[in-house]
């Protein structure tokens, strides 16, 4: 499932210690000390975010992919008895799989 990136994330983003509230669409800025982002602003961060999400999709993938810490660990102890490649094997698979954009 895709994630979108959101005007509240934007916001985060631009301004991540100001005060502000979202309702709907409507943005109440309650913090003095900072100004409020613009329109275009926010629309710019928000596609920026949403590149940086998506530039990362191999990441979110792989992680999902990989065998279990416990079983990379039961891969590694038997390969170190067994003379064997089991876990780079496995490991380099993923990899293969989900290559780096």
């Amino acid at each position: 499932m895709a994630n979108e990136i959101k005007t509240r994330d934007a916001i985060q983003s631009l301004k991540p210690n100001a005060k502000w509230t979202l309702t709907g669409s409507s943005l109440n800025w309650l913090d003095s000390e900072q100004t409020e982002p613009t329109s275009d602003e926010l629309a710019a961060e928000v596609i920026r975010l949403q590149a940086v999400y998506d530039a990362k999709a191999y990441q979110r993938t792989r992680s999902l992919e990989y065998p279990s810490i416990q079983d990379q660990l039961d891969m590694q102890y038997w390969d170190s008895v067994n003379g064997t490649t089991t876990w780079a094997t496995a490991i380099a698979k993923v990899k293969t799989d989900n290559p780096k954009p």
